[in-house]
C-alpha cells in the first residue's frame, strides 16, 4: 500500500481512481449548482422585500464627532452595519464578532466601488472602542450607539429586564439563550431626497455572510471541526490571542 493510501486509510476515508473521483465530483457539482441557483433566488427575494422608513433620529459618536445615521452613508446609497457585540464596561469586544470584523478591511474597497459603505456599530462608548480597535489593527469605521435606541430597536441589545425574563425577541422569534448583546448585520438605503430606509437584517447564523474563513474551511477535508466543541465558535480567538500555529513537518500530513 502506498503512502497516500495508507494515510487515507488511517482516517477511514475512501481512496479511488481519478476516473471514479471525477464521476463522484460531477454528482456533487449538480447539487452545488442547485445551491447556487437557490442562493440567487433567495437574493432576489431579499432585494424584493418591502422597506421601512427610518423616522427616528439616531445619532452616533464617531472619531470625527457626532454623526446622524444619514452621515454614515458617506454619500453612497447603501449602508451595511455590523452590529458588533461590545457593551459598555466590557474589557474587549466579542471574539466571534472580531472574527467577522477581521474580514472587513480587505472587502471595503470593493464594497465602496459598488456604492456600499460598511460601518461597525457597538453600544460601548467610543473611548472603550478605540483602544480595542487600535489593538486589533483595524482600519474600518467603527462608531458608538451609546445612549441611543439603535441597538435596542434593531434587536441586538437587550435590557437587564428582558434578559431576566428570558425568551429574547431575537432573530425573528423567541431566543432561548440569555445575554445582553447578540450579533447581526443590517442593510439600509438612502434615496435622492435623503430619506433612509431599513431594507434587511440578519441574525444568528445569517452573520456567516461576513465570515469568508468559514467558506474556505467548508472546502477542505476536515471542514470546520466544530461538532465536538461546547459551542460552534469555541475555537475562535481574537487574532492577537492565538497561540502560534503548529508548524507542519516536512513531508508529513497532520490528521489530528
Amino acid at each position: 500500500m502506498n503512502t497516500a493510501i495508507a494515510e487515507a486509510s488511517a482516517v477511514n476515508h475512501p481512496v479511488v481512481t481519478r476516473e471514479r473521483w471525477i464521476t463522484e465530483r460531477k454528482k456533487l457539482l449538480a447539487h452545488e449548482k442547485e445551491l447556487t441557483q437557490l442562493r440567487d433566488q433567495i437574493a432576489r427575494e431579499r432585494r424584493a422585500l418591502p422597506w421601512v422608513r427610518i423616522d427616528k433620529n439616531y445619532v452616533f459618536d464617531a472619531p470625527g464627532g457626532r454623526r446622524a445615521l444619514a452621515d454614515l452613508f458617506e454619500g453612497r446609497r447603501q449602508l451595511l452595519v455590523q452590529h458588533f457585540m461590545f457593551a459598555p464596561g466590557w474589557e474587549q469586544g466579542c471574539k466571534s464578532c472580531s472574527f467577522m470584523a477581521d474580514h472587513i478591511d480587505g472587502m471595503n474597497v470593493h464594497l465602496e466601488h459598488r456604492d456600499v459603505t460598511l460601518v461597525v456599530v457597538s453600544r460601548a462608548p467610543l473611548a472603550e472602542i478605540e483602544p480595542f480597535r487600535r489593538r486589533m489593527g483595524w482600519r474600518f469605521k467603527w462608531v458608538s450607539s451609546h445612549g441611543s435606541d439603535f441597538n435596542y430597536d434593531f434587536r441586538v441589545s437587550f435590557t437587564p429586564e428582558e434578559v431576566a425574563r428570558g425568551g429574547l425577541d431575537y432573530n425573528y422569534g423567541e431566543w432561548p439563550r440569555a445575554g445582553e448583546e447578540w450579533p447581526g448585520i443590517s442593510a439600509f438605503y438612502r434615496d435622492h431626497t435623503g430619506a433612509a430606509f431599513h431594507t434587511y437584517s440578519t441574525y444568528g447564523r445569517g452573520v456567516e455572510a461576513m465570515m469568508g474563513t468559514y467558506s474556505l474551511l467548508d472546502l477542505v477535508s476536515k471542514g470546520r471541526e466544530e461538532d465536538d466543541l461546547g459551542y460552534t465558535m469555541e475555537w475562535v480567538r481574537h487574532h492577537d490571542r492565538y497561540e502560534p500555529a503548529p508548524a507542519a513537518k516536512a513531508g508529513s500530513i497532520r490528521h489530528g
